[in-house]
């Protein structure tokens, strides 16, 4: 329990706290989002904040986010393409898809 909290408040202080649901960002920690992926900046994928403001009138884009999680993607941001996820299930997928889109 005390290294799962550690990983949690090193994701809060590397990620900053935009979107620093500690439950969430757990989640997105367990599932390798945070490998490829921060809050605030790009890592080897966009950052939170940026998919966010792309997304931010799309009605869509929880689902198609949820898909992207899952099944992976290419060419939207750039020629490194995100592997598929195929660890995460379709209603973490979601809930990851929404806690992305609810950067700022």
């Amino acid at each position: 329990m005390k290294k799962a909290l550690f990983s949690v408040v090193c994701c809060l202080f590397v990620t900053g706290t935009a979107i620093a649901d500690p439950a969430d960002l757990a989640l997105a920690t367990s599932k390798n989002c945070m490998s490829c992926h921060a809050v605030e900046r790009k890592v080897l994928g966009p950052s939170f904040k940026d998919v966010a403001a792309k997304y931010k009138d799309d009605k869509g884009a929880v689902d198609m986010l949820a898909t992207k999680i899952k099944r992976g993607g290419s060419g939207v941001w750039g020629p490194v393409p995100m592997p598929a996820n195929t660890q995460v299930s379709d209603a973490d997928a979601r809930k990851l898809a929404a806690w992305v889109l609810s950067a700022k």
